[in-house]
């Protein structure tokens, strides 16, 4: 059974920081561009970051550049999203997912991905 499960989500306060993972199996993990995506109340689903297959190609949304590092552990089948200087406006559940083609390219556009994770919480306080 294809499968990504999220973790590492939680309540933190603005300034504070959070680390994502998301675990794979049931494909082979190292093949998949993977992305993170978020999903705050009464917004749509935006693609935050990206890493390719290999790791050597990422992509940021300008409102978490300089502040989130994506990184990939092929040999575990693992993927992370370290999170610092945490503000409210990142409150959102958080959702890992693959994309839908084998070495396809990096991108952030939801439609590119068809596998998803079930998400996590995370939650920022002022």
């Amino acid at each position: 059974e294809v499968q990504l499960v999220e973790s590492g989500g939680g309540l933190v306060q603005a300034g504070g920081s959070l680390r994502l993972s998301c675990a794979a199996s049931g494909f082979t993990f190292a093949d998949y561009a993977i992305g993170w995506f978020r999903q705050a109340p009464g917004k749509e689903r935006e693609g935050v970051s990206c890493i390719s297959s290999s790791g050597g190609t990422i992509h940021y949304a300008d409102s978490v550049k300089g502040r989130f590092a994506i990184s990939r552990d092929n040999w575990k089948n693992t993927m992370y999203l370290q999170m610092n200087s945490l503000s409210p406006e990142d409150t959102a559940v958080y959702y890992c997912a693959a994309h839908k083609r084998r070495y396809g390219g990096t991108s952030r556009q939801r439609d590119d991905y068809d596998t998803w994770g079930q998400g996590t919480q995370v939650t920022v306080s002022s």
